[in-house]
């Protein structure tokens, strides 16, 4: 997450020495926040589920590996409202829902499962507060622990849906991780389980 960002955009012609004079544009841009806020997640935000046998997975149904939390914090420089989303780094590898997180896929272009992520207990400026999401940009909220690409997680008053300003927020992010089904996957070598995500702060 970059709180001051240049974009730098131009075009190079190549012209014959005649044209000397051509010339070409140079476009500076960036946003300036009040307060930075950086998201950490605990172990490196590294969850490793080692080897999982092919006798272990269900042959037409989904399996469901162990599930894991990992702990999350956000510290800002002060009083802050933002949001929270994913980036899927394997985009178009989810394997049963739409909002969850792919785990790449085998070598035949087979999705291997998919991963979705929930925030739970959290805790704003020592006090426990709710999650919220918007699917609209954040025109309207409500009650959810969802943590994902397809939206905006923010947390509010435990008896309200309005995005507070908090300068630090705990959180458990908890996992749940899906295998797709045995007879949907060429499985004669060894085929890597390969989710990567990125958490990103967003300033209201």
């Amino acid at each position: 997450m970059k709180v001051l960002t240049f974009s730098l955009t131009g075009v190079l012609l190549l012209c014959p020495p005649a044209f000397a004079n051509s010339n070409t544009e140079l476009l500076v841009q960036g946003v300036i926040t009040p307060s930075a806020c950086a998201p950490v997640v605990s172990g490196g935000g590294i969850v490793d589920f080692g080897k999982v046998s092919v006798k272990d997975l269900n042959t037409h149904t989904y399996t469901d590996l162990p599930r894991e939390t990992m702990l999350l914090s956000v510290r800002c420089d002060g009083p802050t409202f933002f949001t929270l989303n994913t980036i899927d780094n394997r985009p178009g590898t989810a394997a049963s829902h739409f909002s969850w997180h792919g785990l790449g896929t085998t070598a035949n272009d087979e999705k291997v499962g998919d991963a979705g992520l929930g925030l739970y207990n959290p805790v704003a400026d020592n006090v426990s507060v709710r999650t919220i999401t918007s699917r609209d940009g954040g025109t309207t909220w409500m009650p959810s622990v969802m943590l994902s690409h397809t939206l905006l997680t923010a947390v509010a008053n435990n008896d309200d849906v309005t995005p507070i300003a908090i300068q630090e927020l705990d959180a458990e992010i908890r996992l749940i991780t899906h295998i797709a089904p045995a007879n949907d996957l060429t499985l004669t070598d060894e085929v890597p389980i390969d989710g990567h995500a990125t958490v990103q702060v967003n300033y209201l």
